[in-house]
Parts: C-alpha cells; sequence; structure tokens
C-alpha cells in the first residue's frame, strides 16, 4: 500500500508547486514582473500585496492594508516601501520600480531583481547586487493583526573573492503613506503634510487628525530622516485598463537608514495595532521579530499537519495539495469577538467557531453563495472540522425568510439577501461536512432551520423565489425586473446582463439536492420524511421531462422563463452540469454523457468552463476593459475556474477516469505561477492565451481545485 501511494506521489510532482519561483526570465521583463503579483494576509481580512517587481498596480496594492473592522472596512496605509542600497565605497543601488502617469519608471530596480519565490506563504525577493552579493527581502503579515513585517537579510561578500568583509552597507527605506480605502485612490496638497510622532524607534505616521494611525518601527540602529514630500500622479496600470481611476499621490514621510553587513537581517514593522508588542523598536527589536517569524513558520507547518494526518511533510509527498492548503487559508478570516479585560482594555479573540471566508482578494468581502460553495474546499479538504462547523452554524443562524446572505457590505449596512441559492448549497456543504465528519450532533441543532427554509422556498419568500405546485420546481425572479438572484449576477445600467427569471436549471439541482438531504436527514432523526419525499419524487418526475433539450442533447438554461409555460432558454452554459455532478442525480446515463460531451466541446479551456457556448449570438469573446465591457462579458463567455469541479464530478460520475482528471488540473496548477504567486484567480479571458482576470485571488476557485485534487489523488 505505502509503495503505491509513493509512486502515486511521485506521478504528482512534476510541478513542484511547493518550491514556487520566478526567475530572470520574469523578473527582469517589465511587463511580465509587472502584470505578476503577490499576496500575503492576516487571517482578519486585511493583506499585503504588490506587483513581482515592486510598482504599485492597482489602489489594492500596498504593505499594509489594514482591516479596521474585521473582516471589512479594509484601509490602505502604506502603499509601498523602496529600497536604496550604498555600499562601502560604491554607488547607491536604488532597487524600487515606480510607474508614472506619463509611462516613466523610476527608479528601475527590476534590473537588480534576480528571483521571486515563496518560502510557504511568505514571498521573497532576491536581488543581485554583483557577483557575490544578493539582497532578500521577506514580507510576512501576523496572524490576527493588522501588522507587516519587511525583513532584510544581506548575503555574501563585497568583493568578488568571496572574502566576508563587515564593513557596514547603508539600507535606505522609503515608507510611501496614504490614509483611505482599498478600493479608492489619494490625492495630495502641496501644504497638506502627514502628522509625525516620535517615540523612540516608533514613528506613528496619521494624514489627519481623525485618520487611522500607522506605525513604523525600527530598530535601534536606524536613524529617522524626515522628509515630508508627495510624490505626484503615481500610475496604478490594472486600474486604468479596467477603465478606474488610476493615478494617486503618494506622501513619503521620511526615510530610514540602517547600517547593514552581510549575514545580518534588518526588518522595518508596520502596523496598524494601537499597542504593538513592547519589544519591537527596542534592543530586542530583530529579537521579536525572529520569534514572530518562527511562530508563522509553526503556524504554516500546523495547517499542512491538520490538512493530512497521515504524512510527515505535506510538501514532500504532494507539493501540489500542500500550496493549495496554504492558498486557502488566505481566505479564511476571523469574525473576531472583543473582550474586555478586568482593567477595561480591550482584546481581540480569535477561535476557531468564529471564522468566514473573504470572496476574493483584493476586493470582494464575505459572500454567501461563495462561502458554502467554497466551504467544503477551503475547510473539510484542509482538515479543518472545527471552523467548518462554526461556519455552518453562523449563516445558518442568519437565514432571513429561508434565505442566506448573499453579501456582508464593506460598509456596515444591512446584510443583502438578494439570491435564490445560497441557502441550498448550506445544504450541500453541510452534507459534505457530515460525511467528513460524522458530527450528527450538528445536523440535530441545524434542523429546525433547515425546515424553516425548505417552508419557505415551499410556500414562497422574497424575490419571486418559491415552488411551483404544478411540477415542484424551483421559480426565482418572478415579478422582478432589476434583481440578479443566481450566481450569473451581473448588472449593467442597473439591470441584470443574464436575468434567468423563471426556473433556472442549476437552482432546481440544487432543490432536488436539498429535498434529498431532508429526506435521508429526517430519517436519521426519526423525523417524518413523508413531505420531502413526495417532493423530491415529484421535483425528479419533472426535471428531465422539463429541462432536457431533445434537439441539442442537453438541458435548457432556464424553462419557463418570466413565468411562461414552455418559453424556454437552449443557451449552452455550464449551469447543466449540476444535474449530473450533485450525489443526488436526476438524469439518465445517456443524458449525463451527453450533457457532459456538449459541455466538454463547446465550454471547457485549460483554466476552467464557458459561462456561454461560442455558438451563442450573445458570446462575448473579450473580457477585460471597462467596468461596462467587463460586467456585460462576465457570465456571457468569460471562463471560471470555479466550475472545473462541477465539470470533474460530472465527468467522473460518466467516466470514472481518475488520470485524465489530472490532466485537466494540470493547467490550473500552472497558474499558480502566472497570475498571483500561489493562487487561482477569478476568471480568465474566453478564448486563446486565456489570460487570467478578475480578482487575482478568488475562494471558490482556490477551493474547488484543491477538493477535486486531493479527490482524485488521494
Amino acid at each position: 500500500m505505502m509503495q503505491q501511494s509513493e509512486t502515486s506521489a511521485m506521478k504528482r510532482t512534476s510541478l513542484n508547486a511547493w518550491n514556487l519561483s520566478l526567475g530572470r526570465a520574469i523578473c527582469g521583463d517589465v511587463q511580465a514582473g509587472l502584470e505578476r503579483e503577490w499576496l500575503v494576509t492576516n487571517g482578519l481580512g486585511g493583506y499585503a500585496a504588490g506587483s513581482l517587481l515592486g510598482a504599485t498596480t492597482r489602489s489594492y496594492h500596498g504593505l499594509l492594508v489594514a482591516a479596521l473592522r474585521p473582516p471589512v472596512e479594509r484601509w490602505v496605509l502604506v502603499t509601498k516601501v523602496d529600497e536604496e542600497l550604498r555600499l562601502p565605497q560604491g554607488p547607491i543601488l536604488k532597487l524600487g520600480v515606480n510607474e508614472y502617469h506619463d509611462g516613466t519608471l523610476d527608479p528601475q530596480g527590476m534590473s537588480y531583481l534576480d528571483s521571486v519565490c515563496l518560502e510557504g506563504d511568505i514571498p521573497c525577493f532576491r536581488y543581485r547586487l554583483g557577483q557575490a552579493l544578493t539582497l532578500e527581502k521577506r514580507i510576512w503579515m501576523e496572524y490576527g493583526q493588522n501588522t507587516t513585517y519587511v525583513q532584510y537579510t544581506l548575503h555574501g561578500s563585497y568583493d568578488e573573492g568571496g572574502e566576508q568583509e563587515k564593513a557596514p552597507s547603508l539600507l535606505t527605506l522609503l515608507p510611501f503613506c496614504v490614509a483611505r480605502s482599498h478600493h479608492s485612490t489619494m490625492r495630495g496638497d502641496p501644504g497638506w503634510r502627514f502628522q509625525v510622532e516620535q517615540e523612540g524607534n516608533r514613528y506613528r505616521i496619521r494624514a489627519s487628525a481623525d485618520a487611522p494611525t500607522c506605525q513604523l518601527i525600527v530598530g535601534p540602529s536606524a536613524r529617522f530622516e524626515p522628509r515630508g514630500l508627495w510624490y505626484w500622479r503615481v500610475l496604478h496600470r490594472h486600474d486604468r485598463d479596467r477603465g478606474l481611476p488610476c493615478e494617486e499621490d503618494v506622501y513619503l514621510p521620511g526615510v530610514f537608514h540602517l547600517p547593514l553587513i552581510p549575514g545580518e537581517r534588518v526588518t522595518l514593522v508596520l502596523s496598524a495595532e494601537h499597542e504593538p508588542p513592547a519589544a519591537l523598536g527596542s534592543s530586542q527589536h530583530e529579537e521579536h521579530v525572529a520569534q514572530a517569524y518562527a511562530y508563522h513558520r509553526r503556524r504554516l507547518k500546523q495547517l499542512l499537519a491538520v490538512a493530512d494526518r497521515s504524512v510527515d511533510d505535506l510538501a514532500q509527498t504532494d507539493p501540489v495539495r500542500a500550496r493549495l492548503v496554504v492558498a486557502a487559508d488566505q481566505f479564511i478570516v476571523a469574525r473576531p469577538q472583543y473582550v474586555l479585560t478586568p482593567t477595561g482594555k480591550r482584546y481581540l479573540q480569535l477561535s476557531p467557531d468564529h471564522k468566514t471566508i473573504i470572496a476574493g482578494y483584493p476586493w470582494f468581502e464575505v459572500w454567501g453563495r461563495d462561502a458554502m460553495i467554497a466551504l467544503p474546499g477551503l475547510l473539510l479538504s484542509t482538515g479543518r472540522y472545527s471552523e467548518a462547523r462554526g461556519l455552518l452554524k453562523s449563516f445558518a443562524s442568519s437565514a432571513n425568510q429561508g434565505l442566506l446572505p448573499n453579501r456582508l457590505p464593506e460598509n456596515a449596512a444591512e446584510p443583502e439577501y438578494n439570491t435564490a441559492d445560497a441557502s441550498l448549497w448550506l445544504f450541500r456543504a453541510l452534507d459534505r461536512y457530515l460525511a467528513a465528519t460524522g458530527d450528527w450532533t450538528l445536523l440535530k441543532e441545524l434542523f429546525p432551520v433547515l425546515e424553516e427554509i425548505l417552508q419557505w422556498y415551499i410556500r414562497g419568500t422574497r424575490y419571486g423565489i418559491g415552488m411551483d405546485e404544478r411540477d415542484g420546481l424551483l421559480s426565482v425572479g418572478l415579478g422582478t425586473t432589476d434583481l440578479q438572484l443566481t450566481w450569473m449576477d451581473a448588472r449593467v445600467d442597473g439591470c441584470p446582463v443574464t436575468p434567468r427569471r423563471g426556473k433556472p436549471v442549476e437552482i432546481n439541482a440544487l432543490w432536488y439536492n436539498a429535498l434529498a438531504c431532508m429526506e435521508s436527514w429526517a430519517m436519521r432523526l426519526a423525523v417524518d420524511a413523508t413531505r420531502y419525499s413526495q417532493l423530491r419524487i415529484q421535483v425528479r418526475k419533472h426535471f428531465a421531462e422539463r429541462f432536457w433539450y431533445a434537439e441539442g442533447g442537453y438541458l435548457y438554461d432556464v424553462i419557463d422563463v418570466d413565468g411562461q409555460l414552455g418559453q424556454n432558454d437552449a443557451a449552452l452554459r455550464p449551469n447543466q452540469l449540476f444535474a449530473v455532478a450533485l450525489p443526488r442525480r436526476l438524469l439518465n446515463d445517456e443524458q449525463a454523457r451527453s450533457v457532459v460531451e456538449r459541455v466538454r466541446a463547446e465550454l471547457l479551456t485549460p483554466l476552467g468552463l464557458r459561462t456561454l457556448s461560442p455558438r451563442d449570438p450573445h458570446y462575448r469573446s473579450r473580457f477585460n476593459g471597462d467596468q461596462r465591457q467587463r460586467d456585460s462579458a462576465y457570465h456571457q463567455g468569460t471562463v471560471w475556474p470555479w466550475l472545473i469541479g462541477a465539470y470533474i464530478d460530472a465527468y467522473l460520475h460518466v467516466y470514472k477516469d481518475n488520470q485524465a482528471i489530472l490532466s485537466l488540473l494540470e493547467p490550473l496548477v500552472r497558474h499558480l505561477w502566472e497570475a498571483c504567486l500561489g493562487t487561482i484567480s477569478e476568471v480568465a479571458e474566453p478564448e486563446p492565451p486565456f489570460t487570467p482576470a478578475g480578482c487575482f485571488a478568488q475562494a471558490w476557485s482556490v477551493a474547488e481545485v484543491l477538493r477535486c485534487w486531493t479527490q482524485v489523488t488521494e
């Protein structure tokens, strides 16, 4: 058995996604280096991100993007830090890269950047400064804190002979500060100076009296030189390409000068916490940083151990799975509890039963549908069962008239409930959780809520969501014109691009699955299951005869459009896959095979599935552009990686061929090198070369690839 397992593992390691790096070919190419990005997170919704070269190509980029009201209200406080290194008796080497409105690149530090790699989840940038000298920069965030560490290590010697010299270089750090929501940009003013307060080696930076405070903390060897300068019209090229405000003014309060000798580490700490540890900035500054680094590495090792307790080192036995487990962790964030101590101090308490899922970085918040779809991959495939339990309880308790929240907005507004399927995905997520854990006590606890959800669907709830008693199928959106209620939710000028009013195919596949789950769960709990059994039989009787499009050999996307009996939408879309992919299937073998083959022929791409057949007159062959262009194309052809999960489930049902699945997943594994290092994008262009687009890190993309990889390689 062990020999078979080792052989299987070796077949999976041809792409060593754990030791993930990009070399000089990418780092020395301006376009390629500015297109690729990196991301680190803090478990609160805060993050740090940037381009590989260092330029901020989005307004969302920053070294400290703090979640001031975790997991939302994210503010950019430090956009980046540029580095200048003066060698002993040598020139000043400028390692940063900034792009300005007119296309100017200044400085052009990409000439020194030799490689970028991920050490676990920590990006490491290596600058070659000569034949025998390199500077390494590592960036990570403290878990559970809005604190970023930027650490520098000098390696080698100043001469080419290799002799270790002790004469110090002078490292100068230029921190660029703003104070704004990560959705916006800042415009400066010559008369506007940020407030700078010094306390030892801690510098509190504040844009104005009512703005959040950012602390810049260095060790005692550092010297601060005030500057108070604005850098005007920095370009965010990705925002320009997306038709968004793309120029920003950033403020340099001052620079830090730090002596640095080969073999030594120095660290700049950026924090939005009110009380960072007292050791920071003291003579124990670097010792504390070393402890923080060690804790970060231990936590990462623990994540891998929890994901697979059967192996000693998951990164060695299955590097792809290990990399995806780390990527999954970035989306799992706390809904923190604040606890008052007897002295009146407030501190943050993090616990497994208070977690939720960020839908995507950098701009998405918490979305109910995304969380329920992503839960099996992010939490079950990683062994994080207690967190899955807490999340299921949390979302179930938030049901309102049978509906789970669609979106929990950033601005503390009331939750939005405009989703017909989030509640139905809850049943699927719970079903997978129970299969993984056998935690029937949770089922008993949630069963009354589940009953109430189905009762609302049966008798009808908001937004025209309800069961048609004639066939037992669910209708959505009847009587509305401006709502988007399925996952295809893009709008242009306030109107849904794909309204799908009527009876959408995946909604009814999920409906059938929910009824079947409740039937079996009721019997397990010794509750009368008759009502659920009758409805399940009714839905099964009518589903195939109503949805099957015999002429096309696949399923209608929506039937009874706008409530008109027999008016059906024959658009070939991936939504029909769920009728085959879900465990309680609704089609016979011949129909299931036909669906998979039609989807394969017209929708399957290396990075996922198109949302509409290229043969359809409404197909959009290009996604990227301004907001109107993107929204118009969002579900009219654009490729979505998360849909590969449904395709693989359906394919396995029809063909039962695990080896073919690995070849389907390989392009998505290669994608870990292509956009944001170590994670998977939201969408991709629908035509070759299938360029990644949208959010550079998407929860359900990572979740479904991880779930499927685990499923076919265990």
